[in-house]
């Protein structure tokens, strides 16, 4: 008699083909059959509170390891609380797959426990959409799912398979388990293209670079740093890019980008696009060269017209051109010290004009104190994370990663309620390093039960709460757009002790309202080896310039 296979043993047998090592998962009838694959194949089950959680969980594992991330979720709710997840992978480049149960197709539209149309529901938000149709084909629907999450710019995948299709067992030889299925997804960019972007740099007086995200998701780190040193470019960082050069680095900048962008004559964008973090491109000099580089040929010359595009993996496409570059007699690097200068000036100019607000003493507590606090006790190993609105634009303007893969943040969906499940995926694929996540009190809300999850599991960060009892972004847009009698409405939060709730649930809190007491309650978070909330209650009437410049308000 020939051996059999379950569906959910062969998903197991799938995912670990792929290099996953754990799922992210909240328990449902549909799926427990993958559980007892993982079991056998050495794949950890962290179970959630939370299917959102498991979804931007997933999406974390994937930016911090380059690997792809699993999350696993039963049907109709299960899935449909995911979908915020999914979503904001999808418009963060992440590559992850969402698989989802559902009811059995001997039950197909019978009204089965829990359907939904998953799959039409899904394919606008992934790259990749599908149903698993037979056993047999499981593990070979898996990997055609990974394949996808890495055509052209990375982003999500979504499977559901049916109850009785994931438990049912079919004889193994008929069953097809890839495992030698993936091709290098790395393009070199066109040859013509490299060359006129050398010919533009040798040419030009005042070049400026943005690194984007997908420098990070190329780990394209040491061809960026090698491109802007040889050439002599400042560069400014977004996204998972921020922390590719170090702070100090003479090439590092970022308080002068709006300078920069309006005075320069060639400007690079790589990995980034012209979306509203960037103006959709008016915030760029009309009379520079632009350069846009992009591993999606969709992206590139979207809503800006553009001098030259090209499409591939940014790493090879910086080596290749500092190459084409340093073998000409004048590739412009040594007369652009001026250029240097002159943008260091700004930057320090604005770092002073702020320094008084970063040291402030003022009770309630001054916002820029707090981010500047958490950026002096970041060390090289310390991954931080953002998550929320005002208070987390204010860190993106002071706190300054110190390596490579260090800050995560959601990505252009601006979603709140990530960075706990980020915490949880970042600690757990990384745990020789320091996780420390600054919430918004409105984001903490969203997912914050998910505390226990990091308690249960034996998963320690420090986690800081700039706590004004406020949405307090849309507070100031109400303000400004109807006056301050109807500023309050929807957005306003209770005065909640979350020191106390971390005790509650087995980890460290503090409340802190002196800003003197920011660093020693850090410290004592760091020393206590549990997961931490320090609750920093900060001055509600403060906003982040960024808050007050959103476009949305005018």
């Amino acid at each position: 008699m020939s051996e059999t296979i379950s569906g959910g043993h062969l998903v197991a047998k799938a995912l670990k083909a792929e290099g996953v090592e754990v799922i992210y998962t909240l328990c449902g009838g549909h799926i427990i059959d993958i559980y007892d694959g993982c079991v056998d194949e050495g794949i950890e089950v962290i179970d959630v509170r939370h299917e959102q959680v498991a979804a931007h969980a997933a999406d974390g594992y994937a930016r911090i390891t380059g690997k792809p991330g699993c999350a696993v979720v039963t049907a109709g709710p299960g899935t449909t609380d995911a979908v915020t997840g999914v979503a904001n992978a999808f418009r963060a480049e992440s590559p992850m797959l969402l698989i989802g149960g559902q009811g059995a197709l001997s039950q197909h539209k019978m009204g089965s426990l829990q359907d939904l149309p998953h799959v039409d529901m899904m394919t606008p938000i992934t790259k990749f959409a599908a149903t698993v149709p037979t056993t047999e084909r499981v593990a070979d629907l898996v990997s055609m799912a990974f394949r996808e999450c890495y055509h052209g710019a990375p982003g999500p995948s979504f499977l559901e398979i049916p109850r009785d299709v994931l438990d049912a067992k079919v004889p193994l030889d008929k069953a097809r388990i890839p495992a030698n299925y993936r091709a290098s997804t790395r393009q070199a960019g066109d040859p013509e293209s490299i060359e006129r972007l050398a010919d533009l740099l040798a040419h030009a007086e005042k070049p400026a670079i943005l690194l984007g995200s997908q420098v990070w998701t190329c780990r394209a780190t040491d061809s960026a740093i090698d491109f802007v040193r040889a050439l002599n470019i400042p560069a400014y960082m977004n996204g998972s890019a921020r922390g590719t050069l170090p702070p100090g680095d003479p090439m590092h900048f970022q308080l002068s980008r709006r300078y920069a962008f309006t005075e320069a004559d060639l400007i690079i964008i790589v990995g980034t696009p012209f979306d509203f973090r960037m103006g959709y491109g008016k915030r760029l000099s009309p009379t520079a060269k632009v350069v846009q580089i992009d591993l999606d040929y969709r992206t590139v010359g979207k809503n800006r017209d553009i001098d030259l595009g090209i499409v591939g993996d940014p790493g090879l496409i910086l080596s290749a051109t500092a190459q084409a570059a340093s073998g000409r007699v004048e590739n412009g690097a040594a007369r652009r010290k001026e250029w240097i200068e002159e943008l260091r000036a700004v930057e320090t100019q604005a770092y002073e004009k702020r320094l008084p607000r970063q040291l402030s003493g003022a009770q309630p507590i001054d916002p820029y104190r707090l981010v500047h606090e958490i950026n002096e006790f970041l060390t090289e190993d310390t991954i931080y994370i953002g998550d929320g609105g005002d208070i987390v634009t204010f860190s993106g303007q002071v706190v300054q990663p110190k390596s490579p893969g260090h800050w995560m943040d959601p990505g252009p969906l601006g979603t709140l309620g990530v960075g706990m499940a980020f915490a949880m995926a970042a600690k757990k694929a990384r745990p020789d390093k320091e996780v420390l996540c600054l919430f918004g009190d409105g984001a903490f809300s969203l997912t914050g039960w998910d505390f226990e999850t990091m308690v249960r599991f034996d998963l320690p960060f420090i986690g800081v709460i700039g706590n004004n009892s406020s949405m307090n972004q849309i507070r100031y847009g109400q303000a400004a757009k109807y006056g301050e009698d109807r500023a309050r409405i929807g957005n306003t939060l209770g005065d909640v002790r979350y020191g106390e709730f971390a005790k509650l649930l087995g980890g460290h809190g503090e409340e802190v309202r002196d800003p003197a007491e920011i660093r020693p309650a850090l410290e004592r978070a760091r020393r206590s080896g549990k997961p931490s909330l320090i609750n920093v209650w900060v001055d509600p009437d403060v906003y982040a310039p960024g808050t007050m410049n959103q476009t949305m308000y005018k």
